[in-house]
């Protein structure tokens, strides 16, 4: 009997400090869709996945609203640059910069991601 070699799926891992925490399977993310993922000091990041296959991760929180809401939010794109728009008050965060597209004075921290 021949067996198949072993695939093993691709791992979400996003950077904090000198380390890099494993946060899911790649398959779990759908693209266009975000979910949230607890890290070790409490805070939350939102990963997203966009149809191209590039993730993205932010912080969970609105900072507008103060609820842990961000990766329940819409995606799209403006002037080429990924975006989420918050479900609260449907202010938009830049995914690359974490800046706010609706008000420049504000923006949200983003972490380094990749899938490996």
């Amino acid at each position: 009997m021949t067996l198949a070699p072993e695939t093993t799926a691709l791992k979400i891992r996003l950077r904090l400090d000198e380390d890099w925490l494993t946060i899911c399977d790649l398959t779990a993310l759908t693209p266009g869709r975000g979910v949230a993922a607890l890290l070790p000091d409490g805070r939350q990041a939102a990963i997203f996945l966009d149809r191209e296959g590039r993730v993205y991760a932010i912080d969970n929180r609105d900072p507008f609203g103060g609820a842990a809401v961000l990766s329940r939010g819409l995606t799209g794109t403006h002037q080429g640059r990924p975006f989420v728009a918050s479900p609260l008050l449907k202010q938009r965060f830049d995914l690359t910069s974490g800046r706010c597209l609706d008000d420049e004075t504000v923006r949200v921290a983003t972490y380094e991601v990749h899938a490996a």
